[in-house]
């Protein structure tokens, strides 16, 4: 169990005795509010995981390497950038992929730019929410930030993640 674990654990503990501070039946509201959102999403976070196991076992080491590892960032940022633009579905399907692939080898920067680009821009949302509600001057001026922003990010976040991993 790594600090995560124990982080979420205490922050679970302490709403729990929050809750029961202020009345005895929040506890069990908070668990059926629970209950609802696992039944609300379990499927997506379900075909995540299984996508997640999909690509660990098709995209062999040396693949991963070649494409997302440290030997070649640059090239690793391209992938993540793009992959991140276009990938469908949610932080359901995101998170365990990014997840396994930074477990098998990937670089922090790569990752950080997908990470980024996905959760800056959603084609889906672009067109279905955001340029009919707001119009598409403030969509493009939002949107084009958003495009160019991710491989800054992957790069920055490579050299912070090199300081914390050293003072860690």
């Amino acid at each position: 169990m790594d600090a995560s674990f124990w982080i979420l654990l205490a922050l679970v503990g302490a709403a729990v005795a929050v809750a029961f501070a202020r009345d005895i039946a929040l506890p069990l509201r908070g668990l059926a509010a629970s209950a609802r959102l696992v039944r609300s999403v379990w499927i997506e976070l379900a075909l995540g995981f299984v996508l997640a196991g999909l690509i660990e076992v098709l995209l062999p080491q040396p693949v991963l390497s070649r494409w997302l590892g440290p030997e070649r960032v640059g090239h690793g940022i391209l992938i993540g950038w793009a992959a991140g633009l276009v990938m469908p579905g949610g932080p359901y399907v995101l998170f365990p992929i990014a997840a396994d692939l930074f477990r098998h080898g990937a670089a922090p920067a790569p990752l950080i730019t997908l990470l980024t680009a996905k959760t800056l821009v959603s084609p889906i949302r672009t067109l279905t929410y955001e340029a009919p509600l707001l119009g598409w001057p403030l969509t493009l001026a939002r949107f084009v930030p958003g495009v160019l922003l991710p491989p800054v990010m992957g790069l920055l976040g490579q050299w912070l993640f090199g300081l914390f991993k050293r003072w860690g």
